[in-house]
């Protein structure tokens, strides 16, 4: 009876704290919006930290991370960043999808700031970021560009592989370089540590095949055996003019024996 109270206790006071309109464990309040934010979960944290570089500051990735959470506006003001034509000011814009998982909002914004970044962007100013998500036309040193918007592309219901293939990345290799708290920077180190190696190993290479030429060099080779002179063949000899055969000699004819005499009887 003593457990049954308790339960039916614990139960009450659940219903109470939701009609009271008190967030859950892990959540905490956002003063601005009035909604419910994610910024106090570890997951949450962990993409603020990751992306707040990217996204120009801790407050700009703290309000992506939470609109693309809840599916309500995003508001990003401009920090530092100097790439591009809008230096000042701030976006307010709502995502093209409804509320995302924190695996997908790190998918999301791992393709965005891959996009930009093969585009030359690394440090993107606010109109440039919802670009990236949301579709739009941006300035860049080629030009103008037309983004598609990772979001958009999402709300049309494509796949984020396919995403990825249509803006011309690999999947697997972004989300790869998303699970560090630095992200691209790190993809990057381990990059030209990468190439930093190829280049030692091939020049270790070279420099094997040098040390072996050298040795082989080193050998003295026997002289080159002049071979002799092509003898000359001799003219060829004429054959003699073909000597008439002489003309066959007749036979005389035949001479008649004269008849046999016969001899006297004795």
């Amino acid at each position: 009876m003593v457990i049954k109270k308790q339960v039916l206790s614990l139960v009450t006071i659940g219903v109470l704290m939701a009609l009271a309109g008190a967030p859950g464990p892990g959540f905490a309040a956002d003063s601005t919006t009035g909604t419910t934010a994610t910024t106090t979960s570890q997951p949450a944290t962990k993409l603020v930290s990751t992306y707040s570089t990217f996204a120009g500051s801790d407050a700009n990735a703290t309000a992506l991370v939470n609109g693309l959470r809840t599916g309500k506006s995003i508001t990003l003001t401009s920090g530092s960043g100097t790439t591009g034509t809008a230096t000042s000011g701030s976006t307010t814009f709502t995502p093209a999808t409804s509320k995302l998982g924190y695996g997908n909002v790190n998918i999301a914004l791992a393709l965005a700031q891959a996009e930009l970044t093969k585009l030359g962007i690394a440090d993107p100013t606010p109109a440039q970021l919802q670009a990236a998500l949301n579709g739009g036309t941006i300035t860049t040193s080629t030009g103008a560009t037309t983004l598609p918007g990772v979001l958009q592309m999402r709300s049309e219901g494509q796949g984020w592989g396919v995403i990825a293939k249509s803006l011309g990345l690999n999947l697997g290799a972004v989300v790869s370089a998303s699970k560090t708290d630095k992200g691209a920077a790190a993809a990057e180190r381990r990059a030209d540590a990468d190439k930093g190696k190829s280049v030692a190993k091939v020049e270790k290479v070279n420099s094997v095949r040098q040390e072996k030429v050298e040795r082989q060099a080193k050998v003295e080779r026997p002289e080159k055996v002049e071979r002799p002179e092509k003898v000359e063949r001799p003219e060829k000899v004429e054959r003699p003019e073909k000597v008439e055969r002489p003309e066959k000699i007749a036979r005389p004819e035949k001479v008649e024996r004269p008849e046999r005499v016969e001899q006297p009887k004795r």
